[in-house]
């Protein structure tokens, strides 16, 4: 007997498998490091996974055609922030292209120099331990050396759209 396709299911195509895709609810980071004059660099993911704990593992991924791809995948260290519900604008402001992406960002820095956003809920000082080339992008895999929480209400990525979540 034959077994009846649901009637949602649609041929696989980009776009649909993108709008699947975003059925499925994530925190939002800002990743942060530093470039080779000093100045900072920063980028919106929502790409963030725990992979271990012994060693302290995370992941993350980035698009093989970001302009800020040769800069991590270099890098010895970045910081991951986890950005609250209230940090709406910074996901949108590191996620835009701009001059100055730190322009009026409050942060401190970690012990290898580099931004601990002000405000997030966790962050995680990571060694860029190996990245590995995946279809269209790149996976961070980062040894942690340090990390911080601060129990806050997360910023939610949801249907394409930045939620506040409640607690």
């Amino acid at each position: 007997m034959e077994q009846e396709q649901p009637s949602q299911v649609k041929p696989f195509d980009t776009r649909h498998f993108k709008s699947a895709l975003s059925q499925f609810a994530t925190g939002v980071t800002v990743i942060t490091t530093r470039l080779d004059n000093g100045s900072f660099l920063g980028i919106t993911a929502s790409s963030f996974n725990s992979v271990s704990l012994d060693p302290p593992l995370v992941l993350w991924s980035l698009s093989d055609k970001a302009s800020s791809l040769p800069v991590f995948s270099v890098n010895s260290h970045y910081v991951i922030n986890v950005l609250s519900a209230e940090q709406s604008h910074l996901a949108m402001q590191f996620s835009k292209p701009a001059v100055d992406r730190f322009a009026g960002v409050e942060y401190t820095l970690s012990s290898t120099g580099l931004p601990i956003l002000k405000g997030a809920i966790a962050w995680f000082e990571c060694h860029n331990r190996s990245r590995y080339p995946e279809g269209d992008h790149v996976i961070f895999v980062g040894e942690v050396e340090q990390c911080a929480v601060d129990p806050q209400a997360p910023l939610i990525f949801h249907g394409g759209q930045l939620l506040a979540s409640g607690r």
